[in-house]
């Protein structure tokens, strides 16, 4: 016998759904700048892509049934962790969209050094120095509680990190050698990704 579907865990995955389309629109919609040279491109930091990539494939790729909670928890902690994940995911999206608007022309999916190439850290790049990425692993956070089996979760944060410190470390690298002690003192007064910590 089929279980009842989870109202509360069913809003939780269509809200999830809303906030990926919006998701999608932030890099798909976002306004084009004009085309610049390049300096330094390093397509080594698409390997990192990929990773990100399976790790929110494998948050995706097989749901809860039933729209169950990631583990068995009361009603009332139910809520708290979808009203969270949802706060979570919505403060994600505003960090990523204000980083590629602060970034500007010098967004791109593979890391480079474009002409008129500046350190940005004002904004949100005050707060982490991958803001962009921070945003994505929030993202990763919410979808895991709204909708992942427990160790595919686990698999996708791992598999995230892993592409993370890819485009991190490949990123760095162009920053460093463009930017010198100006970066590596930025570097050291500002964490790569969460906030405080990291």
């Amino acid at each position: 016998m089929q279980s009842p579907v989870d109202l509360i865990g069913l809003v939780f995955f269509l809200v999830m759904v809303a906030l990926w389309i919006v998701f999608g629109l932030i890099f798909g919609l976002r306004k084009k700048p004009p085309k610049t040279a390049e300096h330094a491109r390093d397509t080594k930091s698409l390997a990192g892509l990929l990773l990100q990539s399976i790790g929110y494939a494998l948050a995706w790729i097989a749901p809860r049934p039933d729209f169950s909670p990631i583990v068995p928890m009361p009603k009332w902690a139910e809520i708290a962790v979808a009203v969270g994940a949802i706060l979570l995911a919505a403060l994600s999206l505003s960090l990523m969209w204000r980083a590629i608007i602060v970034l500007g022309k010098q967004w791109a999916y593979v890391a480079r050094i474009v002409e008129g190439h500046t350190l940005i850290i004002e904004g949100p790049y005050n707060l982490v120095r991958n803001p962009i990425y921070t945003g994505m692993f929030g993202m990763l956070i919410a979808t895991g509680l709204a909708a992942s089996r427990w160790p595919l979760f686990v698999a996708a944060i791992i598999f995230f990190l892993c592409g993370t410190l890819v485009r991190v470390r490949r990123e760095e690298n162009l920053l460093r050698q463009s930017f010198g002690a100006e970066f590596e003192a930025y570097r050291s007064r500002v964490p790569a990704l969460i906030p405080w910590l990291f």
